[in-house]
C-alpha cells in the first residue's frame, strides 16, 4: 500500500513536514507521494500521518500493483 494524493489537493503544506520518509513533494499541479519511499508511517506512527493531518481528506491508501 502507498498513500496517493488526489487532484483535489489544495497544496496547503500540512502533509509535507509530517512525512517521516520525505516521500511527499510538489508535483506539476499538486503534492504527490513517491511510492518507493512511502511506508504508511510504519515504525513511526500508528496511522499514516499525512492522512491524519490533511484538512480536506484528499489522501488515501491504495495498492500500487
Amino acid at each position: 500500500m502507498t498513500a496517493v494524493i488526489e487532484v483535489s489537493c489544495i497544496n496547503c503544506d500540512m502533509c509535507v513536514p509530517e512525512c517521516p520518509n520525505e516521500a511527499i513533494s510538489m508535483g506539476p499541479l499538486h503534492y504527490q507521494v513517491d511510492p518507493a519511499r512511502c511506508t504508511e508511517c510504519i515504525g513511526f506512527y500508528e496511522k499514516p500521518t499525512c492522512i491524519e493531518v490533511c484538512p480536506i481528506d484528499c489522501i488515501e491508501l491504495i495498492d500500487p500493483s
